[in-house]
């Protein structure tokens, strides 16, 4: 048996038995008349853009130019509605409801045990070492991963700590779990790290998922532009499971510009603009009264230990600064975006005060 079939036999049978949607842009193969899929022959609100017609399922010209980018294949490469529906079709692929289990390391993203009720899916959940500045601990992870749990979701830099997990630890893991689960790494933020993405690892580990986004570095949080890196036999299951068109015609023309030459320049420019001014914020935080700790960070955010957590949040709600309260998961902490000078400054100006 193949390492790639051996993660095929953790899909649900009954989704590898599914026969997929055939949308007509799907089945069409060019064309001067398009009468196949019950369009209005225009737009009537407006001359252009026209916007009457589906878009292609999975475009062709993004899904190379994401593959480009992210240093793999187009047949490892999945666009989805942000890294949100990937996390939301991983589980529906390979969690069946009321039997299988997904394993999280908390504190992190909130999403993954959102997806997991709404599956049906059961949550096991191994801690993040706190002494070790939010360490994975791939030993208890290991220990964790019964035959039930079908995907082990890893969030690096970690949301909302902002620490990197190690690197040969995550990878150590993925191969330790090569038959039994699939491991996600999300990787929202890693443009923000200077550490490479574990994108160029998935040929060798059919297990390994990366999840990506255009939200953060590129600045399209509002296009919803995500991509789901695996194995091209899990690509293909996915394929049965995600919605005909997920990328609309306003979406792809946001993301091809994003991924020009003078895009990709202007997102790096704005990563090493983001990370010098995290580091000032950092340092300026740590200077104030107030702020018990400000946690290392590889991310565009600073989970930072505040003396008060709900007084820090109604000043910053009175000024018109908004943070997010993250103290359910490390108490007395609210985690703070690196914004521009003028909007740090502001975060300086109100905690000042508390």
């Amino acid at each position: 048996m193949s390492t790639a079939d051996s993660v095929l036999k953790l899909v649900r049978p009954d989704i590898l038995a599914l026969t997929a949607y055939s949308s007509a842009r799907k089945e069409a193969k060019g064309g001067r008349v398009w009468l196949d899929a019950n369009e209005n022959p225009e737009t009537p609100s407006v001359r252009r853009p026209l916007l009457n017609r589906y878009p292609e399922p999975q475009p062709v010209d993004l899904v190379a130019r994401l593959a480009a980018l992210y240093g793999v294949t187009s047949a490892q490469v999945l666009v989805t509605r942000g890294s949100d529906e990937g996390i939301d079709l991983l589980q529906r692929t390979f969690c069946r409801a009321g039997q299988d289990a997904i394993l999280i390391t908390p504190p992190t993203y909130g999403m993954y045990v959102v997806a997991a009720g709404i599956q049906g899916a059961r949550t096991v959940t191994v801690p993040l070492v706190r002494e070790r500045n939010f360490a994975l601990d791939a030993d208890a992870v290991l220990r964790a991963a019964t035959s039930e749990v079908k995907l082990v979701f890893l969030c690096s830099p970690n949301n909302p700590t902002g620490g990197l997990l190690d690197r040969a630890a995550v990878l150590a893991l993925v191969r330790a779990l090569a038959t039994r689960s699939v491991v996600a790494v999300d990787e929202a933020y890693v443009d923000f790290s200077g550490q490479p993405s574990l994108a160029a690892e998935v040929t060798s580990n059919p297990n390994l998922i990366v999840l990506r986004t255009l939200s953060k570095v590129h600045g399209l949080a509002g296009a919803r532009v995500g991509t789901t890196i695996a194995d091209p036999a899990v690509i293909a299951v996915l394929q049965k499971v995600i919605a005909p068109y997920p990328v609309p015609t306003p979406v792809l023309q946001a993301a091809l510009a994003a991924l020009t030459p003078t895009g990709l320049a202007a997102a790096r420019d704005s990563a090493a603009t983001l990370v010098a001014a995290r580091s000032r914020l950092a340092a300026a935080l740590a200077k104030l009264p107030a702020v018990k700790r400000v946690w290392p960070s590889d991310a565009n955010y600073l989970l930072v230990e505040v003396a008060d957590s709900a007084g820090a949040m109604a000043a910053g709600r009175a000024a018109g600064v908004v943070w997010r309260d993250r103290s359910k998961d490390v108490p007395h902490s609210i985690r703070i975006t690196v914004g521009t000078a003028e909007e740090n400054n502001a975060t300086l100006e109100v905690l000042s005060r508390v």
